[in-house]
């Protein structure tokens, strides 16, 4: 198997190329989607939330108010660390689980995620793949998207690595400074590249 991770800044366009690759044959693994799953309404992961972060945190069908949430732990980094506490290990968890059951010792692996540099996980993978994106688009389309105040988009901006951080330890960059069809092609041709890791797995000789 081979495992590759795909991360970038917030609104920098990480589920959009994530849906490319995949079209383009991968697994795809979205961390947040696990993220969102460990702690659905009943889960031991929002019971966990609850326990920390009160009641308040929970709308009145009893799942979680991510807004809420977010407002908590954004700009505070011991409560942003106290729920990745939370969090994380359990989508580690239901990310391993879905490794099991790939039978293909040659399956091509994408994981999306998010905090992978935050949370230390950059030689984990066979190959790294940073979406990248200049910091000021990167504001406008988070304030955009979220309908935040520039305060509230530079706070979640800031609880993240530096896009210095993540460039740092790119094995692949995905510029994403243009527009879609722009951004398919810049993709597909990462995958070419990625898919070359196939045969340096074959030849068995650690080139």
């Amino acid at each position: 198997m081979i495992r590759v991770g795909l991360t970038g800044g917030i609104a920098s366009g990480k589920s959009t190329v994530g849906e490319q690759i995949r079209l383009l044959g991968a697994l795809v693994v979205d961390s947040d989607q696990l993220a969102r799953d460990v702690v659905v309404a009943g889960s031991e992961g929002l019971a966990e939330v609850v326990d920390h972060f009160g009641s308040e945190v929970l709308q009145a069908d009893g799942s979680l108010d991510r807004a809420r949430l977010g407002s908590i732990v954004f700009g505070d980094e011991q409560a942003l660390a106290v729920l990745n506490g939370i969090i994380h290990p359990r989508v580690r968890e239901a990310k391993a689980s879905i490794e099991a059951q790939v039978e293909d010792p040659y399956a091509i692996v994408v994981h999306m995620v998010p905090l992978l540099v935050e949370t230390g996980q950059a030689d984990d993978f066979d190959a790294l793949v940073v979406v990248d994106v200049d910091e000021q688009v990167q504001l406008e389309r988070l304030m955009a998207r979220n309908g935040l105040d520039e305060q509230q988009a530079r706070a979640r901006i800031g609880a993240q690595a530096s896009r210095v951080e993540r460039l740092r330890v790119a094995d692949f960059v995905i510029r994403n400074d243009a527009g879609l069809e722009e951004l398919a092609e810049r993709t597909h041709a990462v995958w070419h590249e990625v898919l070359k890791l196939r045969g340096q797995q074959g030849d068995g000789c650690g080139c």
